[in-house]
């Protein structure tokens, strides 16, 4: 080796080195530990290291826009209309959360309502989900609250509508408090709210949604949440899933206009709602499936083919990272493409 191409070399092992480690880690855990895994990727998800070390990585953004349809609206709405083609609905998400800057947070609200105009425009079959943290909920949930009124009354000028995302146990008093003020108090009805499946207190709280006769989303849950607020095992947070499916779907929420999405990959979960469904002879088209955008498309393409509706949850934007990360940790299967396109790179 010579002298000119030592320093070289040297260089590119510092770069890998620390993802080749990573990968040896992941690998082993995927291997021993799932359980670990999961709360090991949901803290690398909010590790400000992390996300510098990974989103600086070209290959990773490569990898993450199979789960990402790109950074620019341009970018999303191609991603839309080729899923409308398919047969599939879709929500549009512009990616960011946490945020604690206000003009961070106007910049997000503005870019929400210019996705609204295109998606009309573009006419695209869809509609939008938000985070309220990324709107301004932990800097003033009133900046928040002013910031989803702007954006579902452009939604309604646009003939649209607007969910709003749940994020972690800690916030769900608030989000719900603001989704009932944003339709109880000021009159909003184009506005539907997330339920994660794993949280103990979601069946009181999907009994008083059904009460009100809102829109729901019900998931799993995507945070890591202690043990005291969470089922800490997945069956059963899939026995909770069921029953609060059968509560969404039953002649009670149907009748006070309850809209569900029942949003999941697993296939028991969805063989379960379509048991439900027939049992009470529900229609196709008076519930839907929701799915990530980029995961079990082949899953999605049979629903559509079966005549239920599927909807596809469709992010993008720069802020790409948190998002990815979790994908990872809800699957091992996409923990093993990651690093399966890392190590060929």
């Amino acid at each position: 080796m010579t002298a000119t191409e030592r320093p070289i070399t040297a260089k590119i092992t510092r770069l890998l080195l620390p993802f080749l480690l990573l990968a040896l880690l992941l690998l082993f855990l995927i291997r021993y530990g799932s359980h670990w895994l999961r709360h090991i990727l949901i803290y690398l998800s909010h590790a400000a290291w992390a996300r510098k070390l990974v989103s600086g990585f070209p290959l990773a953004r490569r990898v993450a826009l199979r789960f990402v349809a790109g950074e620019t609206i341009d970018e999303a709405m191609n991603a839309a209309q080729e899923l409308n083609r398919s047969g599939m609905l879709v929500t549009l998400d512009y990616l960011g959360e946490s945020v604690t800057d206000v003009a961070e947070a106007r910049a997000s609200k503005d870019e929400i309502l210019r996705l609204l105009e295109r998606i009309r425009q573009a006419g695209v079959d869809g509609n939008v989900s938000v985070k309220l943290t990324q709107l301004g909920l932990r800097i003033d949930p009133g900046l928040a609250l002013e910031h989803m009124s702007e954006i579902l009354e452009k939604a309604r000028l646009e003939d649209n509508w607007v969910r709003i995302d749940m994020e972690e146990s800690e916030l769900v008093d608030q989000t719900l408090a603001i989704f009932r003020e944003l339709r109880n108090e000021r009159g909003f009805d184009n506005v539907g709210v997330v339920i994660q499946a794993y949280l103990y207190r979601s069946e009181d709280d999907v009994r008083r949604l059904i009460q009100a006769g809102a829109g729901v989303r019900l998931c799993k849950g995507a945070y890591a949440e202690p043990a005291e607020v969470a089922f800490p095992d997945k069956q059963d947070t899939d026995r909770n899933f069921v029953h609060l499916t059968n509560m969404l779907l039953d002649d009670d929420a149907r009748h006070n206009g309850v809209y569900a999405g029942i949003a999941t990959h697993d296939e028991a979960m969805i063989a379960a709602t379509i048991e439900i469904a027939e049992r009470q002879n529900i229609p196709p088209d008076d519930f839907e499936f929701q799915m990530l955008y980029g995961v079990g498309r082949e899953l999605q393409s049979w629903l559509v083919q079966q005549g239920y509706k599927v909807r596809i949850y469709v992010p993008y934007g720069t802020a790409w990272y948190p998002y990815f990360v979790r994908r990872l940790a809800e699957r091992p299967a996409n923990l093993w493409f990651f690093l399966s396109n890392l190590l060929r790179a």
